[in-house]
């Protein structure tokens, strides 16, 4: 019977079937090389050889399109994604990137489906942990935040072989439901509210830049003098300044008991700041007058500091430095803006909410959308997306249209007035 032929010789790279002594059907697939360079081959078998035939086409498939699994103990999900987020994604992203995915994968996914094989993991797998943590306590977008950790990385274990398909990517994240406490940008009023209060503040013109430009964060604490060209009446953006890690500098003999923030020896482990990654991130803004003039005084006073504090002084090439000198702290900066809220009396909000006030102001005055797009730096593939997201419809944009229907189809006012005094009549 044709089922029980021997196994034949084959040319190179073939793969070879056969029927063995147990009774079953056997095949040697060849799959590539190992790392030593010596020949890897696939061995399978089936009772029957139709069943044995579909199996081999199958796997020589994959290995054609380059989405079999190599040689080599299978990787668990938990060591995959370590080692993914260790030594393939932290040497290449940025250290806010890299902290995002650190904390998804030792604090979700790990102990979620670490235990998994990661050439058996199941759209399912994935969908349960997402359940579990929603029922845990974490929001839709911390679970989001997961999920696109695992496809980034389960993802680059595809490319290479480990796995053949890549389970985040078929499986489906919780829905994220609207903010109930939607971004409300704040109105002309409050923002001219907070300038008189700013105005009496030390390094009040670090948040008119947020307020009238919409300058984030890391690119106001990170512009340094050189960047600024107040006879010109602009400033460049090149660089963002980083949130400080701190690792213990104490020594295991004699531990602080604190963290590593505070510990009274601590040392810095990340850089000061960054270039900034996009094209569009690097622009030049224009500066109003008012706004020129507050840097002016700003230098002034800051070279009265400098003087004053003398040899306490922290050299800097900051615009906005701590009163002794050096870099301002991202999350001072942030506890300085809750207590400006505060002072004035203006709702609360998040400091980037400020950005979202800056590109509506602008929207509001009537500027064209590219130039939109230049101050706020947005990547023009994506600027419409992030105009969407940024400028809001206020209560003054709305009351304008009404204004406009109005005279469009009832017609001017006065118009109005004499059809409704001919009804009275009538």
């Amino acid at each position: 019977m044709a089922e029980e032929k021997k196994r034949t010789r084959r040319a190179n790279g073939e793969s070879a079937i056969y029927l063995g002594k147990d009774g079953r059907w056997h095949a040697r697939v060849p799959m590539g090389y190992k790392d030593d360079g010596s020949p890897y081959r696939r061995h399978l078998t089936r009772p029957t050889r139709k069943e044995l035939v579909d199996e081999v086409r199958r796997l020589e498939k994959q290995r054609d399109e380059g989405s079999a699994r190599q040689p080599g103990k299978p990787w668990t999900v938990a060591k995959w994604l370590e080692h993914w987020v260790e030594n393939i994604a932290k040497p290449v992203v940025s250290e806010n990137t890299y902290d995002g995915y650190e904390v998804a994968v030792r604090v979700h996914l790990v102990p979620g489906i670490g235990r998994h094989r990661i050439d058996r993991l199941e759209p399912e797998h994935l969908e349960s942990l997402y359940r579990r943590m929603q029922s845990a306590g974490s929001k839709a977008g911390t679970a989001h935040q997961a999920h696109r950790t695992a496809r980034t990385a389960l993802g680059e274990a595809v490319r290479r072989g480990h796995a053949a398909k890549n389970a985040a990517a078929l499986a489906k994240p919780p829905r994220m439901e609207e903010d109930e406490n939607e971004v409300e940008p704040y109105s002309v009023d409050e923002v001219q509210s907070l300038l008189l209060e700013v105005n009496k503040r030390r390094n009040s013109a670090r948040w008119m830049l947020a307020l009238a430009l919409g300058l984030r964060q890391g690119e106001t604490l990170g512009l340094r003098w050189s960047d600024v060209d107040l006879d010109n009446e602009y400033l460049k953006l090149r660089r963002n300044r980083l949130r400080p890690k701190y690792q213990h500098g104490c020594g295991e003999a004699s531990p602080c008991g604190r963290k590593a923030g505070y510990c009274p020896d601590r040392v810095q482990v990340r850089r000061e700041t960054k270039n900034t990654k996009s094209r569009a991130g690097r622009r030049a803004v224009p500066l109003p007058g008012p706004l020129v003039v507050m840097l002016r005084l700003h230098r002034e006073a800051q070279v009265q500091e400098r003087a004053a504090a003398g040899n306490l002084w922290t050299e800097s090439e900051y615009v906005f430095t701590k009163p002794l000198g050096g870099p301002l702290s991202p999350n001072t900066d942030y506890h300085d803006w809750k207590r400006l809220l505060e002072d004035v009396g203006v709702r609360d909000g998040r400091l980037h909410d400020a950005r979202h006030t800056a590109g509506t102001v602008l929207m509001l005055l009537g500027v064209p959308d590219r130039v939109i797009d230049q101050i706020m730096g947005w990547e023009p593939g994506g600027a419409a997306r992030m105009r969407a997201r940024y400028l809001h419809v206020t209560d003054p944009m709305l009351k304008e249209a009404a204004r406009k229907i109005e005279r469009a189809i009832w017609g001017a006012p006065e118009n109005l007035a004499v059809d409704k005094d001919q009804d009275n009549e009538a």
